[in-house]
């Protein structure tokens, strides 16, 4: 029995999704465990893209059962568009998609407020609704799918949640209220299309771990843009790190046997914050256009900059990471020179632990070792052996300095463009 937890380790967007589908063909189930569909895991089989939001990525593996955890708030035009493509795509899901009949409902409120409030308090958030939700969560009014089975219930529910809100979209934001009897309705018909899919998912893993089999735990984001661990404010609004794992699934910490970090072979970034190691010249415009750093969920431009070795310790520690997958390694094949940060300054004095507030972590400098680069395209190795030494001596450097073993090794975005050491 292994039950592992996949986490990225950086600010999101490390290629989870291409892990997960590489590790899945050894798990009997993938679980997603927090966030929503402001998450998007990109996969690329044989030429052909695929971009998951909600949905784990072990779903393109036909024996993998695949869950969504209490953990993650569902937008359900976002889940019934990626159920309808998966089976466009000659996909079948059926009895392989179980959805946690605890999980918050994003509603279309939340998401108006989300993109309003945005317009006037930049934090980088996506407009998907996701903040808001895990807010009326918090503040017990959310809605979860269990309560679609009552419909006097839900509407007792909404109409009480869209009194406040109404209030608000009226005197604060001067937008129309938004109609009850039209929100009651959809999400119904919503409950209707899901209805098969629905599960006691915390029962349903540990009776399956008790059996023998083996679970991958799924997160989205990154771990800092935790929001307790990570750069708050400029953070999401759940636990991306390895210990919202079990609260986002029901699975105890007991049964947890490792945790694996997903880490760009560099250093990217969505939407505001921090960001010590940001590059502003041509070495970061060729990060991006190389690395095609552009968001899967928003298409945004991914700001860019160096690998960075304190950040990654700071990561493994929060989250455990005893190994780690380095992906987009090919992206550095045009560099003559790699930067890699060592460690930060601030007013001349070096740090000795990460600074998580922001007023320290925008004021630091970091500081470089420079190792060679290897001019080659590295897209085709296919073993250890393949790499030139160049770029075996910069993952032994990132390895050394950011205290993981690294067994998962990414040249591309395909399957076959996978090093497992």
């Amino acid at each position: 029995m292994e039950v592992t937890i996949l986490v990225g380790s950086q600010w999101g967007d490390e290629g989870k999704g291409k892990i997960v589908d590489i590790l899945s063909n050894k798990f009997d189930i993938v679980a997603r465990y927090q966030g929503g569909a402001n998450a998007g895991h990109t996969i690329v089989i044989k030429d052909k893209q695929y971009i998951l939001h909600l949905i784990p990525s072990g779903i393109l593996r036909k024996d993998v059962t695949c869950v969504i955890g209490n953990g993650v708030v569902i937008d359900p035009v976002a889940l019934l568009d990626e159920i309808h493509f998966l089976e466009s795509q000659n996909i079948n899901i059926t009895g392989r998609l179980l959805i946690s009949q605890n999980a918050h409902l994003i509603m279309p409120y939340h998401k108006l407020l989300d993109s309003l409030k945005e317009g006037t308090d930049k934090i980088g958030t996506t407009g998907r609704g996701i903040g808001p939700c895990y807010i009326d969560k918090y503040a017990r009014k959310g809605i979860r799918i269990v309560d679609l089975l009552n419909k006097e219930d839900l509407e007792k529910k909404i109409r009480r949640n869209l009194e406040e809100k109404n209030n608000l979209l009226k005197k604060v934001y001067y937008h129309e209220e938004l109609d009850v009897d039209a929100i009651v309705k959809e999400y119904l018909a919503f409950d209707e299309a899901i209805d098969p899919y629905i599960a006691d998912v915390s029962t349903y893993l540990n009776n399956q771990i008790l059996a023998g089999k083996n679970v991958l735990m799924e997160g989205a984001q990154g771990a800092l843009l935790d929001v307790d661990f990570g750069t708050y404010p400029y953070v999401t609004s759940s636990n991306p790190t390895s210990g919202g794992a079990s609260t986002g699934t029901g699975i105890p910490p007991t049964k947890i046997t490792s945790v694996i970090g997903i880490v760009k072979a560099y250093t990217t970034r969505v939407g505001n914050g921090p960001f010590p190691t940001e590059l502003f010249d041509a070495d970061g415009e060729k990060l991006r256009k190389v690395g095609a750093e552009f968001g899967a969920t928003t298409g945004r431009p991914r700001r860019c900059g160096w690998f960075d070795a304190e950040l990654l310790k700071y990561s493994r520690m929060i989250n455990g990471i005893e190994r780690a997958a380095i992906t987009k390694l090919d992206v550095l094949g045009s560099f003559d020179k790699i930067k890699v940060c060592v460690g930060y300054e601030l007013n001349g004095k070096k740090l000795h632990t990460f600074p998580t507030d922001i007023v320290r972590m925008e004021k630091v400098t970091p500081i470089y070792e420079i190792l060679p680069g290897w001019n080659t395209d590295i897209s085709n190795a296919r073993s250890y052996d393949d790499l030139p030494s160049e770029a075996k001596n910069y993952l032994d450097f990132i390895s050394e300095h950011s205290g993981f073993e690294i067994s998962i090794i990414s040249v591309g975005p395909k399957r076959v463009q996978t090093i497992e050491l």
